[in-house]
């Protein structure tokens, strides 16, 4: 399999299991070869074929000084839609394929982006992806987030008309109509040419997330490649997961230090249950720095409300909709009712003013991103509502029990009025 990356270059060692695809030099004809018809080479000592060392894994691997340390939530710019470009085996990437003068197609779409900026409507990314002819990833293909749709075989001379018409007028290229992506995707920066931290963790989650896939029976499913530089080498391994969550939304969540013993941990989590693992989350797609950290703030102290009361019952009538205060399977709900009827917030009863608040705050947050339910989602596996009213005792009161108090006043004026009468007659 392969499958696109994040952000812009890229090179990456190949050497690892099934994790690289090596095209042959002359397979794909026009803009994925270099302008002179050869592959650029790698830079010298960088993003080569050779494996990482014991000496890089102490310098620049899993146990580096510093790694782990320093905070990762609110790392990612913000942006609203992700392209990856299948371009070329990792191993011959530089450190800029946007730039490289010998690599005509990506340095001529990132240019062509760059100079529509203005008519361009949502903030948009670009990242070189592994691309191998004759694969559902060949050279030239465009994977387009969180749109979950690919197009097949743009070289340098359709860069123009592409931009004009899918980024610029949010259209279809009408010469090469798109074909639907279902799936997981996740892409691993790899990009050893540009920072050897990603260069020597790369390949290695890679290998771990084939591993795993392929021993999970998830092959054809969920799809991993290497990609080029995404930002902050620092948090390598950085890995970018395009997964719909339970509401069937798909939004381009990151991670970073994942080590290779997180990777079960994020197939089983984020992919296979829709949930954040957010000890390894720096954010999403469509939030700004801000917004994550509060949107990943909100989401922890939820979860932890809703374990300090997994014992006890939450006491609650039935709202004038006919919802009840209960807590509901993240699977069964999007923060949608059935029908017209509203839904439900669970209110833990120790702060239910300042929850209410804190979770309608959550919900505006998670609206711009387009991905409501995912991130309110608890790790315990369920989702929240909003809250209903509970009734009051008039709006309980029965008709019955109009007539009867109607009926005892009427007896305590007739004894009031006989008592009267009573009274004069003595």
């Amino acid at each position: 399999m392969a499958s696109p990356s994040l952000s812009s270059p890229i090179a990456f060692s190949s050497d690892v299991g099934g994790a690289s695809f090596k095209p042959e030099p002359g397979s794909q004809a026009g803009s994925a070869q270099g302008g002179d018809g050869v592959l650029a080479a790698p830079e010298v000592g960088v993003g080569g074929g050779a494996p990482s060392s014991a000496a890089d894994d102490a310098e620049h691997g899993f146990h580096r000084p510093g790694f782990g340390k320093g905070p990762l939530v609110g790392t990612v710019q913000h942006y609203d839609r992700h392209l990856f470009l299948c371009y070329k085996s990792p191993d011959v990437w530089p450190s800029h394929v946007e730039g490289s003068e010998s690599d005509r197609l990506p340095r001529i779409l990132a240019a062509a982006i760059k100079d529509s900026k203005s008519s361009i409507d949502k903030k948009t990314r670009l990242t070189i992806c592994q691309g191998e002819d004759g694969t559902d990833f060949s050279n030239g293909d465009l994977l387009i987030f969180p749109d979950m749709i690919r197009y097949r075989q743009l070289t340098h001379f359709d860069v123009e008309v592409f931009v004009d018409e899918v980024l610029k007028k949010n259209s279809e290229w009408l010469s090469n109509p798109p074909e639907p992506l279902s799936g997981s995707y996740v892409f691993v920066c790899a990009h050893g040419s540009r920072d050897r931290k990603c260069g020597v963790c790369g390949p290695i989650l890679i290998k771990r997330f084939e591993e795993e896939i392929s021993s999970q029976g998830l092959n054809g499913q969920v799809f991993v490649s290497p990609c080029s530089h995404i930002g902050g080498h620092k948090y390598a391994g950085n890995v970018i997961i395009f997964s719909p969550n339970v509401c069937g939304e798909v939004s381009g969540h990151w991670y970073g230090y994942v080590t290779p013993e997180d990777v079960p941990i994020l197939l089983e989590q984020h992919i296979l249950k829709g949930k954040v693992a957010d000890h390894l989350w720096r954010g999403q797609m469509g939030l700004s720095e801000d917004e994550q950290k509060a949107a990943q703030e909100l989401r922890v102290q939820f979860n932890e409300e809703l374990d300090q009361n997994a014992n006890k019952e939450y006491n609650g009538s039935a709202g004038v909709n006919g919802c009840t205060n209960d807590v509901t399977p993240a699977a069964s709900s999007c923060c949608q009712g059935t029908g017209n009827a509203t839904c439900c917030q669970v209110i833990p009863k120790e702060k239910p003013d300042n929850y209410s608040t804190q979770n309608q705050e959550a919900q505006d947050i998670v609206q711009k991103s387009g991905n409501k339910d995912n991130n309110l989602s608890s790790s315990k596996g369920v989702s929240t509502r909003k809250l209903c009213a509970i009734p009051t005792w008039f709006a309980s009161w029965e008709r019955e029990d109009t007539y009867a108090a109607l009926a005892v006043v009427a007896t305590v004026a007739s004894v009031a009025v006989a008592y009267s009468y009573y009274r004069q007659a003595r």
